[in-house]
């Protein structure tokens, strides 16, 4: 009988004159999608506080957690992630790095890069899409966005603005604040003055770090007379690169806590974050690469985790529209912190709650309690709708 039923449905499609049907649908072709890393890795040259070095693999690390991560549900629905790397030590040869897998058909990019650097792979990859993970440049998001980069790692106002949140409830309101000579201390410095004011902070002083003495010997004798001034209530420090700020913490004039780059300091990711599944992640991720995960690493993992999410619902990896749906604020991402995560829709940030940690404690996450937001009690960390030029979403 099965043999007769399918005869006479081959002679009833020969008469209509129709091609025959494949009785067996065909299985739908594997979506690969390759995403590249790009990192730009410059020689930092000596450091006054380098008893702990920073990891030279930080950022790559966590893209390579997210790609094995996104492999094993990936293979459900046919979709197979890949990651290409492209280290280098300067921006020109970084460029031209990325420009060859562009010719190679890659259009997904996450970069860990100066802002400078990210400028140029955005203008060499107009037709990609970009994830910042590695500038936490404040007019990336403000006044200079990018329309083909989204960015997950935090803003320095994003990380300014919890820090002062969390101050303002232990109300510690009188801050002395200490900045570094670079261009980077200089902007962490303007995101905290900000902050200041945008929570209700009084610099009481503010003093610039000009020496470049080891304080590993005379810190005793030296910071408690760089510090003194009128009485406050917490230091405030701004020293990316950490050549002073370790040896501020138990040395000021006044018995003070320190916060900012060092002491309590406000950041992505930390070893502390455990709740919410996120001690799951940390293991996963020291199992791969035998060390602690970084704000880097998360920002890249989170970076390949929202490609994955949004080729998942779209069953396709163009750059473009993976952009479309990440501005409409329709890709709710699950990051181990509590909430779900979105892109703001003016500037492509990541919205996500911000750990306040010393070194081996968590502390704290703002948004603290009480702050509140009309629409997103995230968007009180960072630059809001009103204050930014951009509207990445209208041009979309």
């Amino acid at each position: 009988m099965p043999s007769l039923c399918r005869s006479l449905l081959l002679a009833a499609f020969a008469v209509l004159g129709q091609a025959t049907p494949s009785l067996a649908a065909s299985p739908a072709a594997p979506l690969q999608v390759r995403i590249g890393y790009l990192a730009y890795v410059p020689q930092t040259g000596p450091l006054l506080s380098n008893v702990i070095p920073e990891p030279s693999d930080a950022g790559r690390r966590g893209a390579e957690l997210a790609i094995i991560d996104s492999n094993s549900t990936g293979r459900f629905l046919q979709h197979g992630y890949s990651l290409e790397v492209a280290e280098r030590d300067d921006g020109a040869s970084l460029v031209a790095a990325a420009s060859q897998l562009h010719d190679q058909g890659v259009r997904l990019f996450v970069v860990n890069a100066p802002a400078a650097t990210l400028r140029q792979l955005s203008a060499e990859l107009s037709d990609s899409l970009l994830f910042n993970a590695g500038s936490a440049d404040d007019e990336l998001r403000r006044s200079q966005c990018l329309d083909n980069v989204l960015h997950t790692l935090p803003s320095r106002a994003m990380l300014a603005d919890a820090l002062a949140q969390f101050l303002a409830v232990r109300r510690w309101n009188r801050w002395l604040l200490v900045g570094g000579a670079s261009a980077d201390d200089a902007a962490y410095a303007a995101a905290l003055k900000r902050a200041a004011k945008r929570f209700g902070h009084t610099l009481v002083a503010e003093k610039p770090w000009s020496f470049d003495n080891d304080q590993r010997r005379s810190a005793q004798a030296e910071m408690p007379v760089f510090t003194q001034t009128a009485e406050y209530d917490v230091v405030l420090v701004a020293d990316e690169r950490g050549d002073f700020g370790e040896y501020l913490p138990y040395q000021t004039w006044y018995p003070r806590p320190v916060a900012g780059t060092q002491g309590l300091t406000p950041t992505g990711w930390h070893k502390t974050v455990e709740t919410f599944g996120a001690a799951q992640l940390q293991k996963r991720f020291e199992a791969l690469a035998g060390r602690w995960m970084n704000d880097r690493d998360y920002a890249a993992w989170i970076a390949v985790r929202s490609i994955a999410s949004a080729v998942t619902r779209l069953r396709q990896a163009d750059a473009r529209a993976i952009h479309r749906l990440a501005l409409s604020e329709q890709l709710p991402l699950d990051g181990f912190k509590g909430r779900k995560l979105s892109f703001r829709p003016w500037n492509g940030q990541l919205r996500q709650p911000i750990p306040l940690v010393q070194p081996r404690a968590l502390v704290s996450t703002s948004p603290q309690d009480g702050f509140l937001h009309p629409n997103n009690e995230m968007d009180s960390l960072g630059y809001d709708r009103p204050e930014v030029s951009c509207d990445l979403a209208a041009s979309e």
